[in-house]
């Protein structure tokens, strides 16, 4: 039950730490795009899209590990670490949109 449980919080930490890489390179992303210097941040894009590739590659160990039949205790710290990990898909998703936008207004 011990190593389960580490493995589990070991998880949720693999969790937050590339969904809060990822989120920082989104925020990086914006920021070029605000400045016009979309090549710069289509690459900081697709350096978060790594880091959430990551972030879903721990959490389909958990999931398969559930449905081979063991179980997932239930934790604060994991279910912090996936809301850390929707929020930044959200961002991931906004800033695609805001790159877009950035574009259009510089082509206009």
């Amino acid at each position: 039950m011990v190593s389960q449980k580490l493995s589990t919080e070991k998880v949720a930490f693999q969790l937050i730490l590339h969904s809060g890489n990822a989120r920082s390179l989104l925020m990086e992303a914006m920021r070029f795009a605000r400045d016009n210097e979309f090549e710069l941040a289509e690459t900081k894009v697709s350096e978060a899209k790594y880091e959430l590739n990551e972030a879903h590659r721990s959490q389909t160990s958990l999931i398969q590990n559930e449905a081979l039949g063991t179980s997932v205790e239930f934790s604060i710290l994991l279910v912090h670490a996936q809301d850390h990990l929707m929020t930044t898909i959200t961002v991931k998703e906004l800033t695609e949109e805001i790159i877009y936008l950035h574009k259009k207004i510089e082509n206009s």
